[in-house]
């Protein structure tokens, strides 16, 4: 037997890569205690992509409701598996900015803490399976914010012929910035996977993610860009912008996109690897371009809100490279943009977000 183990397995990564590494042929083994909903609210309840996953896939896919900071829990569930563990896929986290602020430790300790517990359990129980951990831009802070900037009609763009034109790459220092007490927790996380994969000789990679989004986010204002967008205007919801006249630019990457690149780290893994992960040049959007693009794919207006202050630590332009990931595996290849990200999200949730006349 072999195991594909997924924390945060209702999320959005989270469940792609069950239902990827499933058609792959691997048991997968679900780790979620839907900590989404006690961050955001019900509407953030992950409890309906579980239901969704166990009906789809029967009997390859195993679920189990264990919180990754209790350390017992997740050790009798990697000892139960132990060796047949093929590959660890971490997307479990508290991802939000905002909601750090409110309970540093339990941003903490979920970020940081859950992801040594999971790096030791591997190192116990199934060393030789790669580790694939969902780190974030934020890692670097707000140094992005240093770079020369030019202000469009539309959004935010890098001086033309500056070395990051085609997007930031990992070379970007993580030092001497501001974070937030997330981008701080989950630097630690970052970190602590590459030491796992220095120290030990484990196989590790992490994958600092841009915006990563798709039709099975469970989207809400404070987590989920490009599904809340579409959510605010299907739903007829106020849409507060922060700052940066709304001009902000974000680099989108689909689920799909970003498992498939998993899989290629899966099947020829690497120690201690990072790689930034986005959308970059090929899909990319600041705010006000995204409304108008969730504009003409429902019809309806935004109702939006503007906000003079940023979000502290937030980015004024991200668009990362993903020239290093490609270099290592230049059989992947990326497909969707924005237009078709978000496209599918209005058809995925009409049903659920257009009001009934």
């Amino acid at each position: 037997m072999s195991v594909a183990l997924v924390t945060g397995s209702g999320g959005l990564i989270g469940s792609e890569a069950v239902r990827h590494f499933a058609g792959l042929g691997l048991d997968v083994v679900g780790i979620d205690n839907d900590m989404r909903q006690e961050f955001f609210g019900a509407e953030a309840s992950t409890a309906w992509n579980v239901r969704r996953l166990a009906d789809e896939l029967g009997s390859a896919y195993s679920h189990h409701s264990i919180d990754i900071r209790d350390r017992d829990s997740l050790a009798k569930l990697f000892a139960r598996y132990g060796r047949d563990i093929a590959v660890v896929i971490h997307t479990a986290a508290q991802p939000s900015h905002d909601w750090a602020v409110r309970d540093p430790f339990t941003d903490f300790d979920v970020n940081a803490g859950g992801t040594l517990n999971v790096l030791q359990n591997v190192r116990e129980h199934c060393i030789e399976a790669p580790v694939i951990h969902c780190s974030t831009n934020k890692v670097y802070g707000d140094r992005p914010n240093s770079l020369p900037l030019v202000e469009l009609e539309t959004r935010w763009e890098i001086e033309a012929g500056h070395p990051y034109e085609q997007g930031i790459r990992e070379d970007m220092s993580i030092d001497a910035c501001l974070h937030s007490v997330f981008g701080a927790s989950k630097v630690a996380a970052d970190v602590m996977v590459q030491e796992y994969g220095r120290y030990f000789g484990m196989k590790t990679a992490c994958f600092r993610g841009g915006t990563l989004t798709g039709p099975a986010h469970s989207a809400t204002e404070l987590h989920g860009f490009l599904g809340y967008v579409m959510r605010a205007n299907m739903e007829r919801r106020t849409y507060k912008i922060f700052g940066y006249q709304g001009k902000q630019v974000r680099d989108a990457i689909h689920s799909s996109d970003v498992v498939s690149a998993f899989e290629a780290f899966f099947r020829n893994p690497r120690s201690a690897a990072v790689y930034n992960l986005g959308g970059g040049r090929h899909s990319n959007t600041s705010n006000r371009e995204a409304f108008r693009l969730a504009e003409q794919i429902t019809g309806r207006e935004m109702v939006t809100e503007y906000v003079e202050a940023n979000r502290i630590g937030d980015h004024k332009w991200w668009i990362g490279s993903n020239e290093a990931f490609q270099a290592d595996y230049p059989d992947w290849k990326q497909v969707y943009d924005v237009p078709m990200i978000m496209r599918e999200i209005y058809e995925a949730n009409v049903d659920k977000w257009v009001p009934q006349a």
